[in-house]
């Protein structure tokens, strides 16, 4: 590969880790509020945490590069066509692939478990970290892998708010439309194939982490 790939590669990872880290930040409480609520604007929070998954990214991109544009609300910030941009974008675009698992998770957790807990005088911290969260360990796994290898395939998004620039916003997606626009497809095929070998082996540690979770945890 050419090491304008290699920067793509080493680009999309740290988007990737800083992107997952940061929807792990917000999806956990997100997450636990939804399946914990019973609001009646929960309908209204789900449905927005969920518009990713039927929502063109393009269209997406499109409304994000509005609103932090330079006339936007948030032009002030001067994310389009940077890094930041694409933490930004990365993080709302694959929010759903983190809040749904960890809300699934932790709306299977009995809520006897919770009172006991409570009965024991654990506050709601306490009952959070040492009973929700260990039980909730393959929501959790599920979501971490899930929100990184979606922000690795991302493109729609990304290439509207970042555009491609060497070294700055120029992610593994964007480089292999780039070969593709190029008629370098050979460039293309190493990137993509490698791609497909990443989401493989992912979706193989997902399903082996997830069953040994299982295990354990049916073994307490």
């Amino acid at each position: 590969m050419t090491p304008a790939d290699w920067s793509a590669v080493r680009l999309t990872a740290m988007l990737a880790g800083l992107s997952t880290l940061l929807l792990l930040i917000v999806g956990t409480p997100l997450a636990w509020w939804l399946a914990r609520t019973r609001s009646r604007f929960k309908p209204l929070v789900a449905s927005l945490v969920a518009l990713p998954l039927v929502l063109p990214p393009s269209v997406l991109g499109f409304y994000l590069l509005l609103l932090m544009g330079p006339q936007g609300p948030l032009g002030f910030a001067r994310l389009p066509f940077t890094f930041g941009g694409l933490v930004v974008a990365s993080v709302l675009y694959s929010l759903p692939f983190v809040v749904q698992p960890l809300q699934q998770a932790f709306e299977a957790i009995p809520a006897r478990l919770m009172e006991a807990a409570a009965t024991l005088r654990a506050g709601p911290l306490d009952r959070f970290f040492s009973v929700v969260l260990p039980l909730a360990r393959p929501g959790l796994l599920t979501a971490s892998v899930l929100g990184f290898a979606h922000t690795v395939g991302e493109f729609g998004v990304v290439l509207m708010i970042g555009g491609n620039i060497p070294g700055e916003t120029r992610v593994l997606s964007v480089a292999v439309f780039e070969h593709v626009e190029a008629l370098e497809f050979a460039d293309a095929h190493r990137l993509a194939a490698g791609m497909v070998a990443f989401a493989l082996v992912v979706l193989m540690a997902l399903y082996l982490g997830n069953r040994r979770a299982a295990r354990a945890l049916a073994g307490t």
